[in-house]
């Protein structure tokens, strides 16, 4: 996640540093400490925080734990790591729901926090596993609170309860008690409350929030909290702590670019767990809150727990068995390729995919020059094919190949990159459906010679066609290209090794002609 992105790299730089050594010191370990601290305090944890997780990581790691490991260094990121979940609440605590419905979950927190956008995410994550929620606009202060909330509802498909315009006007405690009525009677059984904030914390702003919780006897206070206000994250949450109480934390905005230490306070310093972390602007960027799969993250080991959840909420089991038969009898064609890249799609951002995978804090650069819109002209090149010739690519002659690319809005040479990486794909993935070891286009087999397939690549390179005919030769130049060239882009589309001008030139004429 962005947000803990600098906490994350002066980490897994201390750790690089240290997994060089065979053996650690005491001042090894002492040092190591210190930069943890400094990189901490840089991210904005609150001191209090520092102090203790650093004292109990320098305890655990001068102790007999380290000293008998055979890996002394993996040793002490399993200690810092123990201790991150720590910090970050220990176990995750789910929400807690009412044993008579309606359950009533009202939302607190400052002005800007994300509160309402939290409010929509909410419901229709809890409409996904079978509930009937019911949004509840008690924000009768901020301007066009009202319509924004019936914005997100409408958003998220959510029945919202809003009998007063807002604009100053209304009685939020009335709207909230008489809000839990109507779920009552509508059997709704879920009551989300959305309530007013304010830009910094005053009596009046605790004073209706403490009301509104004394009308509504809430089973959960969730207190929304704005991961990229720094300091200020801690001092807010105390007062609220305070003044209102609340059962939980919704960590917002985890997708920002600031230090966002002080998010990692909160749980600590206030004792209450956090529940949900708000990833991006998207009704979907929403997620369960996993201390262990957070610290992970922040220590670039991955989360491949939550990246599985994710997939099989996109992927159907039956079509992925239907797949994997496919690929056995070699009958996997562009349309089920389609298919796969759909339902893909539903997982949300490939970046933030491929960014909880372990180690990919080495490659942000790559992640951050790859480019999403890759799949939509991939989707686009595929969906201006006929079904005959998605399934049966052999049939793309050129003037069919020109057509598909008018058709597009790319050039031939897309339309021929991507032809060939997906007969490329279709190969490697039938070998593996198989059992047998994969053939990487540029790498040689996994496992094999080292050097072996660059030296094949250069002598491809070097020999490149000989065909008389002009149209040919550019066409299998373009392929030698391609098949060399660096995978770096999404889907083949944008090659680094491409054929000369001259050659595009003069295939693009001949295709004309066909």
């Amino acid at each position: 996640m962005a947000t803990f992105g600098t906490l994350s790299d002066r980490l897994t730089e201390t750790f690089r540093n240290l997994r060089k050594k065979g053996q650690l010191t005491p001042a090894d370990v002492d040092g190591t400490v210190r930069e943890i601290r400094r990189a901490l305090l840089d991210a904005d944890v609150a001191l209090p925080v520092v102090k203790e997780f650093t004292a109990a990581v320098r305890e655990r790691a001068l102790g007999d734990e380290v000293n008998r490991a055979l890996n002394p260094a993996q040793q002490v990121v399993q200690i810092v790591n123990d201790e991150l979940i720590g910090i970050l609440g220990g176990q995750q605590r789910r929400l807690q729901f009412a044993k008579n419905p309606p359950t009533v979950i009202m939302l607190a927190g400052l002005q800007g926090s994300g509160k309402t956008t939290f409010a929509g995410k909410l419901a229709k994550m809890l409409e996904k596993d079978g509930h009937t929620p019911l949004l509840v606009a008690c924000d009768l202060q901020r301007p066009n609170a009202v319509n924004q909330l019936q914005v997100v509802a409408e958003r998220a498909g959510a029945t919202i309860y809003a009998p007063e315009p807002g604009n100053g006007v209304g009685d939020p405690v009335k709207v909230a008690r008489d809000g839990v009525a109507y779920a009552t009677r509508q059997q709704h059984d879920i009551v989300i409350i959305d309530t007013a904030g304010r830009l910094g914390v005053d009596t009046e702003l605790m004073k209706q929030a403490a009301d509104i919780r004394t009308a509504t006897q809430p089973d959960e206070v969730l207190f929304v909290i704005d991961a990229m206000i720094g300091q200020d994250a801690v001092n807010t949450a105390k007062a609220f702590q305070d003044g209102v109480d609340f059962t939980g934390v919704v960590l917002s905005k985890l997708d920002g670019d600031a230090r966002g230490g002080a998010a990692l306070s909160v749980a600590s310093v206030t004792g209450r767990p956090i529940i949900f972390a708000s990833t991006g602007e998207g009704l979907d960027d929403v997620e369960p809150f996993h201390p262990d799969r957070m610290a992970s993250r922040i220590l670039d080991l991955g989360d491949i727990l939550t990246l599985i959840e994710q997939a099989q909420q996109a992927f159907d089991e039956a079509e992925a068995m239907k797949v994997a038969e496919k690929l056995a009898t070699e009958t996997f064609t562009l349309e089920d390729f389609l298919e796969q890249m759909q339902q893909m799609k539903k997982m949300g951002s490939m970046k933030k995919m491929l960014g909880m995978l372990p180690g990919m804090g080495n490659m942000k650069q790559q992640l951050e020059d790859f480019d999403e819109r890759e799949i939509d002209r991939t989707e686009a090149i595929i969906r201006s094919m006929t079904l005959a010739e998605r399934r049966n690519p052999k049939i793309l002659n050129g003037s069919r190949r020109l057509r598909i690319a008018r058709g597009s809005g790319m050039t031939v040479t897309d339309v021929n990159q991507l032809v060939q990486r997906f007969d490329q794909a279709a190969k490697m993935m039938k070998t593996v459906a198989r059992g047998g070891v994969p053939n990487i286009p540029g790498m040689g087999p996994v496992g094999g010679k080292p050097g072996a397939s660059s030296k094949r690549g250069k002598q491809q390179k070097a020999k490149g066609s000989r065909s008389g005919n002009p149209a040919k030769r550019a066409a299998e130049n373009a392929g030698i290209a391609a098949s060399t060239a660096p995978t770096g882009s999404g889907f083949g589309l944008g090659g680094q090794n491409a054929p000369s001008e001259a050659d595009l030139a003069e295939l693009q004429k001949m295709l004309g002609r066909g």
